[in-house]
């Protein structure tokens, strides 16, 4: 491996980018032109203009005309794509990732599962709403990421969202099949790092606490987790080494369970480096992308076993809203990143930040010896961040990270709907000794999905419109659905505008019973956050 291209974007391909420095491997950078001045086409050794990320042949012509003769495909776009693993391979360059047959074995959910119970991994139970009853989830069959999830607590919502999670699988992989799964209330997410190579060796590198979460996409990682013991460890990382081995797993790639107490299920395989992999390196003292490229060369494993050290902690700076977590733009006239931790950046000071690809700014990770010292130090870097210029979520950040529940380690996937973002955190939690037993005495709490921003953006024009009689956009984007037209009469709730950015779906809906006096927006057309959309009157 000589000359490798990165076939994505930010601060991924700049790790990638990194890693083959270390190596001595020549870099190539791909930006379609309204990405022309990101920081990673920068970055790179050289940079070739291609139309898409999402178009596989535009990332092969650019490897044969930039000379590259290896391919990385980071994560989301194209890199669990099993027609782009093969494309890759037929034309000659080295793929960097799974082979095409294990991705469409793990990549598909519905085959995975299959797959897994084969293995005698436990899995959720899938089926039609009848069978499995609500609540339930709708996932898509083909990606993960949050796109093409819908949770539906009652009949009469299913229809819709089921058209919803099916526009969202659609645009973000290009196949819209979902399908339904039971949904397991307030479990945690922990998943398990996964390495193989050509030569049949599979390693788990330990475990990753991921529970939460907004739009079911993942805002703190860290490693180990506070719910495993050794037993639980061994046992969790036995079945996912089980799934590995039984679709012929090469590269680094993760196994993704809910966790209840000592139950467990698996959930899906992610075939690509993961965006939290960081913590797994700074306990497992492996540089992941630099496996991967080895493995890529048919090198053998050179880690065989796991052994942790310390603990690792990591938090995601998004340009979003630190309470509806609803994608911002803007330029960033300030960044002051920390210093003393380990910090993934994607973007630099005066870079914009836009509505078409993930509003990420950077990872921050903090390890030391205890989960204490490592929130500690966390709770120091993001005292010491500062970003102006675009909305972000560094209030949220600071705010979870301090949060006595999330340093008790009490964490599930419905964290931010029992501690709402930037509320008030309790005065003393209840003692760890008494909870599990005095809870047996107790009914359950009520089903609480995980928070969903798009309730809170609804709510949040509702504020706006009760005032003003009018709906304005709660975030940039795309208008994908005008859903009312001018004398309409809408019922309160009614959808009567949907939003996309980042492939991500949000409804704006009517806050009262009113009249539509006008629409002013179109589908197709671009929105910023504020602007006018709809304007009522009672």
């Amino acid at each position: 491996m000589r000359k490798l291209l990165v076939a994505n974007r930010g601060e991924i391909a700049i790790r990638v980018f990194r890693a083959c420095r270390e190596l001595g491997i020549v870099t190539v950078a791909v930006a379609p032109g309204d990405d022309r001045g990101s920081l990673h086409a920068r970055s790179a050794d050289q940079t070739v203009e291609i139309a898409s990320y999402l178009h596989s042949e535009e990332h092969i012509r650019a490897a044969k005309q930039s000379g590259a003769n290896a391919i990385h495909p980071g994560y989301g776009f194209l890199a669990e794509s099993p027609d782009f693993a093969a494309a890759v391979e037929a034309a000659g360059l080295v793929w960097v990732g799974p082979p095409a047959e294990a991705l469409r074995a793990g990549g598909d959910k519905l085959e995975a599962k299959r797959v897994a119970r084969e293995a005698g991994v436990p899995v959720v139970a899938e089926g039609e709403p009848g069978e499995i009853g609500f609540p339930l989830i709708i996932k898509a069959a083909a990606g993960g990421g949050g796109r093409g999830m819908r949770v539906v607590r009652e009949a009469g919502a299913f229809d819709e969202a089921l058209a919803a999670a099916r526009r969202e699988a659609r645009a973000a992989f290009g196949d819209e099949r979902v399908f339904c799964e039971r949904y397991v209330e307030r479990p945690r997410h922990v998943e398990i790092q996964l390495l193989g190579d050509s030569h049949g060796g599979v390693v788990a590198l330990g475990e990753r606490e991921c529970s939460v979460q907004r739009r079911h996409q993942k805002v703190l990682e860290e490693s180990p987790s506070p719910a495993l013991d050794d037993a639980l460890r061994a046992r969790m990382s036995e079945a996912a080494v089980e799934f590995a081995r039984a679709i012929g797993y090469r590269s680094a790639g993760t196994a993704e369970f809910m966790l209840d107490g000592r139950d467990f299920w698996f959930l899906e395989l992610n075939g690509r480096i993961q965006v939290e992999h960081p913590v797994t390196e700074l306990v497992a003292g492996v540089d992941l992308v630099q496996e991967q490229l080895r493995v890529a060369q048919g090198e053998p494993l050179r880690v065989t076993q796991c052994h942790l050290e310390g603990h690792a902690v990591e938090v995601r700076l998004y340009a979003e809203d630190p309470r509806t977590f609803l994608p911002q733009s803007g330029r960033l006239e300030r960044l002051r990143l920390p210093s003393g931790i380990r910090v993934d950046a994607g973007v630099e000071e005066g870079d914009e930040v836009g509505t078409r690809y993930d509003p990420l700014i950077a990872k921050l990770i903090a390890h030391e010896a205890t989960r204490d010292e490592a929130l500690d130090r966390l709770a120091q870097a993001l005292a010491e961040t500062d970003v102006e210029g675009v909305t972000t979520n560094l209030p949220f950040l600071r705010w979870l990270v301090a949060h006595p529940a999330l340093r008790d380690g009490r964490t599930t996937t419905a964290f931010l709907t029992d501690h709402p973002p930037l509320s008030a955190a309790p005065l003393r939690l209840p003692d760890r000794a008494w909870a599990g037993a005095f809870r047996l005495n107790l009914p359950p709490p009520p089903p609480a999905a995980p928070p969903d921003p798009e309730a809170s953006a609804r709510d949040s024009g509702a504020r706006s419109a009760v005032e003003q009689s009018s709906l304005t956009a709660p975030m940039p984007g795309t208008v994908i659905r005008v859903l009312a037209r001018e004398g309409d009469t809408v019922q309160p709730r009614q959808p009567l505008v949907v939003l996309e950015a980042m492939k991500m779906e949000t409804p704006v809906v009517s806050p009262y019973e009113a009249v539509v006096r006008s629409v002013h927006v179109s589908e197709g057309d671009r929105v910023a956050g504020g602007e006018l959309l709809v304007e009522l009157e009672e």
